[in-house]
């Protein structure tokens, strides 16, 4: 509860700087504090709650205590198993909000789709995961904007990268990387046999220009022909853009916007972000090196999924969820099972590392 006095007490703290003329007067100290205040709103709320509710509760039992008869005894039991099954629940969710925030939840999310085993049918599954997730985004209203393709013969996606714009996107796609596997007949299976196929999915939180440096003298850029969409212009001139950053080995194409210019400016925000993972990776690996979160880690070569079409059934194997009806899950309405993994991943926080 230590933590929790320290957080209101320093709300009290910001709410009497922010009625103090100088501050007010400072632009950038009144936006600094804005935001803390902001941040800390929720927790004390919950807070202060919790205590009216103990509060409330101690009352209640004391009342137990005085002889009552059995009608006003019968009321006042109930009352208090009602205020103590809210302060538990209040307890858990200042636990959940206790927790270390992750400084990339309510940053926009570039997303990296490939086709995996099983060839056309792969590249087919990785189109149908794209299009899953394009209307998750719409129904969060959430934009959506293709940074590169490439195309399979038969209208899927050897590769996808796209980037999602809104509040909060990283946050809830994150629980979507790792290996996807579908078992259905494909339309090319003449013999109504059951294939598997899979396809893989990153997710990265977008990086800003302040994340990370990069020394222009680092990066080769090669400018080539596209062989995307958008006409005869993209075809005839180089407007495709790879950029090498030389010390990583990291390398990113960009080729579905008309001009070179703006290929190039995506290719750059690409290639931020990716050098940015790669050291929050690293970070959160130093934080919590001993500890395995059974969900989220995001490896790429964890089975994360199976979606088994004869049976209409998706299981999530990391926390044995099953759910069913995947032609709605295909169109987006994903929110249950990303709500089940948020669920399980505080639960596991909360109760910290387990002791091998």
């Amino acid at each position: 509860m230590e933590n929790l006095e320290l957080a209101e007490k320093r709300y009290e703290e910001i709410n009497e700087l922010l009625a103090d003329t100088e501050v007010l007067a400072d632009h950038q100290r009144l936006q600094s504090l804005s935001r803390e205040q902001a941040s800390l709103q929720e927790v004390v709320t919950k807070f202060r709650d919790y205590k009216k509710t103990v509060s409330e509760l101690d009352e209640a039992l004391g009342l137990l205590d005085n002889g009552l008869d059995s009608d006003m005894a019968a009321m006042a039991k109930e009352e208090a198993d009602i205020l103590a099954s809210r302060r538990d629940t209040l307890l858990q969710e200042l636990n959940v909000a206790l927790l270390p925030e992750d400084t990339t939840e309510h940053r926009n999310a570039i997303v990296e789709i490939r086709a995996g085993t099983g060839g056309d049918e792969a590249s087919l599954f990785a189109a149908d995961l794209y299009r899953m997730y394009t209307y998750y985004a719409q129904a969060k209203r959430w934009e959506v904007e293709v940074v590169n393709t490439s195309e399979s013969s038969r209208g899927g996606f050897k590769e996808i990268v796209f980037e999602v714009r809104g509040k909060g996107a990283f946050g809830r796609l994150k629980y979507e990387r790792g290996v996807h596997r579908v078992q259905r007949v494909p339309i090319t299976e003449a013999s109504g046999r059951i294939h598997t196929s899979t396809a893989t999915v990153a997710v990265l939180p977008e990086a800003e220009e302040v994340d990370i440096k990069i020394n222009p003298e680092d990066i080769k850029e090669e400018f080539f022909h596209s062989g995307g969409p958008g006409g005869q212009n993209v075809n005839k001139v180089s407007t495709a853009v790879r950029l090498i950053h030389q010390p990583s080995g990291t390398v990113v194409v960009c080729q579905d916007e008309r001009s070179q210019l703006q290929n190039r400016m995506k290719a750059m925000m690409l290639l931020r972000t990716r050098l940015f993972d790669v050291e929050e990776r690293k970070r959160q690996e130093q934080i919590s090196q001993d500890r395995r979160s059974q969900v989220g880690s995001g490896e790429r070569s964890e089975k994360i999924r199976t979606y088994n079409f004869p049976q209409d059934r998706l299981t999530d194997h990391r926390i044995g969820l099953s759910l069913h009806n995947l032609p709605a899950i295909l169109r987006g309405e994903i929110d249950p099972l990303i709500d089940a993994l948020v669920t399980h991943e505080q639960s596991e926080k909360v109760a910290g590392p387990s002791e091998s």
